[in-house]
């Protein structure tokens, strides 16, 4: 695959000065969808899982924690709820069509870039107003809180993208929004800050002085960059130390993938207009609520039986290799430990990953759901160092004129990967994956790119083996 990559470097070198040519390009995108015929007329859809991974997922939640504190009501139901499909308020459908259903593009020029067979579809989230998917749960978030008669929002965020969503959402339902964003992107990405804050929302850096978990992180590390388990714990003690505050979650949590499932239903619909079906569904993991978007629907189809061949690949980076060498357990949510205790993979809830662009992929954990399917081998994962991810994102940019961020330019190296593969076998290939978000807030992280100034950064095991050396004592055998 090295020399694969080497002679793909090579041949696309002077990419610019040959311009492909247009009369193969056809009718590329695909976008003539009614916000009912994409949603199977406003409902999201629960994953059905077989029976044993149901009796795992059945575990729950353990802890003391008690969900109806720091969550609306009407969430907790969808967290816990067994039925197929979940229906879409009105006020929430009536806001989604502001950008929904968002597009899909078959990326001809990439194809013709890698001289491959097969053929690459994406459905583009990054034409929601806030830039990425995370708006299709912070809209639902937003307005169960507001008919719950909460006044104020306080959530986390990693490299801005659930932060601006949620910012929004709020500031659409009338709330007030407290962002805790990870320090590291915080420094990295003011524009992300200034975004939020222009819808209203107050953004600090984690860890904070603002609360006790977050005191106590300063304390033991003044220069601590953060990360998302740290932002988490801090806005789940601000929601819980605030009788008129809810904590909303942008990603892990069920009734969050449950939101993003519009993304693979649209995506189904659409890809039935193409005639084609995917050979594998590729997208970025952090906590996995963009994948399980994309990649769910699909998945349902795989668990009946009817298509046992198709192939999922979820990528992460190498710095927070959660999926790849993080350890089956059950895992705090947060640094804090005011987080629910849940069956996932994990690196350890006290695992801080080195400060990598991908902000929203530093996150030691994963979403339960997810974890039990790449368990259960119903999904492949694939870790990749950060300057071979902003190659692929160069080359993406360069050929379809988007610029993504830095967290689907993995997705994207995994489907170069994967389309490079079908060339050197000779063999066509359906590859569909989730361009989740642009990174015109990310422009720092290119730059360091193009100048050569980002470090190849890979995660210390034995921070890992520290970290997982405090997981909590359960007295149930994962």
């Amino acid at each position: 695959m090295q020399e694969a990559w080497a002679r793909l470097k090579q041949s696309v070198a002077d990419f610019p000065q040959f311009p492909l040519p247009l009369s193969n390009c056809g009718n590329n995108t695909l976008r003539r969808l009614t916000i009912g015929d994409g949603l199977d007329q406003g409902t999201y859809l629960g994953l059905e899982l077989p029976l044993a991974l149901a009796e795992l997922l059945q575990l729950g939640i353990l802890a003391d924690f008690d969900l109806s504190k720091d969550e609306a009501e009407a969430l907790i139901m969808q967290e816990v709820s067994t039925e197929q499909w979940i229906d879409i308020p009105g006020p929430v459908l009536d806001v989604y069509r502001l950008w929904r259903p968002s597009p899909l593009f078959r990326a001809t020029r990439l194809e013709q870039a890698l001289q491959t067979p097969a053929h690459i579809y994406f459905k583009y989230e990054g034409v929601s107003p806030a830039g990425s998917h995370k708006p299709n749960t912070a809209v639902p978030q937003a307005y169960y809180n507001k008919e719950a008669g909460i006044r104020r929002i306080a959530t986390e965020t990693g490299a801005g993208q659930w932060g601006s969503a949620m910012a929004m959402a709020c500031s659409f339902f009338g709330l007030e929004c407290t962002v805790y964003m990870v320090k590291a992107s915080f420094e990295q990405k003011p524009y992300r800050r200034i975004f939020m804050e222009t819808f209203g929302a107050s953004v600090l850096a984690s860890p904070s002085d603002s609360t006790n978990a977050g005191r106590k992180i300063l304390a033991d590390h003044p220069d601590s960059t953060g990360s998302l388990g740290i932002a988490i714990g801090e806005a789940v003690e601000d929601a819980a130390t605030h009788d008129d505050t809810n904590y909303a979650l942008g990603s892990v949590l069920g009734h969050v993938l449950l939101h993003q499932s519009v993304i693979g239903l649209e995506a189904q619909k659409q890809m039935e207009l193409t005639g084609e079906r995917p050979d594998v569904v590729i997208g970025c993991v952090g906590g996995g609520s963009n994948y399980a978007g994309i990649a769910y629907p699909f998945m349902a189809e795989r668990l009946r039986g009817q298509t046992p061949d198709m192939r999922f690949l979820a990528t992460e980076p190498a710095a927070c290799p959660t999926l790849t060498k993080g350890r089956f357990a059950y895992d705090y949510g947060d640094t804090a430990q005011m987080a629910p205790i849940v069956p996932m993979y994990t690196l350890g809830h006290d695992f801080v990953p080195a400060p990598v662009h991908a902000g929203g992929l530093r996150y030691h954990g994963d979403a339960p759901s997810l974890s039990l399917l790449v368990r259960a081998g119903h999904i492949q994962a694939q870790a990749y160092t950060q300057n071979a991810v902003f190659e692929a994102g160069l080359l993406f940019a360069k050929t379809q004129g988007i610029i993504p961020g830095p967290e689907p330019a993995h997705a994207i190296k995994g489907v170069i990967d994967e389309a490079v593969a079908a060339r050197e076998a000779g063999e066509p290939r359906v590859i569909l994956f989730n361009l989740s978000g642009h990174g015109h807030f990310d422009m720092q992280a290119y730059d360091d790119y193009l100048n050569a100034r980002l470090p190849e950064v890979e995660f210390d095991p034995a921070e890992e083996e520290a970290a997982l050396q405090n997981l909590p004592q359960v007295p149930i055998q994962v």
